[in-house]
């Protein structure tokens, strides 16, 4: 239950973010994708604002603010899904790699979703 989590570091959510964030890190410094600054540098910001929103919204005084950040984290999950289509469709990604990353995308996302369901049926549910 997550009023027993105490420390960001705890969430499930934001370590799979993590991941998925140093994965992406790693796979925009090779070959092409890594020449292609522009589409590098958004992919990435995309993966540290999953990360980051987790952690600001957990830090906030109350649950509406998290769910808010808890959305703009899904929603950035969903431009990095985007841009790795983008990354496999003009040749930076094998199929593979592709695969990997947007399974592990998908399941960020779904993660970040299931929390953000249970902040908000807390918040309904206690009125804050």
């Amino acid at each position: 239950m997550l009023s027993k989590v105490e420390r960001l570091e705890d969430l499930i959510a934001w370590q799979k973010a993590r991941d998925l964030a140093r994965a992406i890190y790693q796979i925009t410094q090779e070959g092409a994708f890594a020449r292609d600054f522009g589409l590098a540098r958004q992919i990435q910001r995309a993966a540290v604002s999953i990360m980051s929103n987790i952690a600001e919204g957990f830090e906030r005084s109350g649950r509406r603010e998290f769910h808010q950040f808890l959305s703009t984290a899904k929603g950035s999950c969903a431009e990095v899904r985007s841009q790795l289509y983008g990354a496999f469709d003009i040749g930076y990604l094998m199929k593979s790699e592709f695969q990997r990353l947007l399974a592990q995308a998908e399941e960020v996302g779904r993660v970040v979703g299931g929390l953000r369901a249970s902040i908000e049926k807390l918040r309904d549910e206690r009125g804050s």
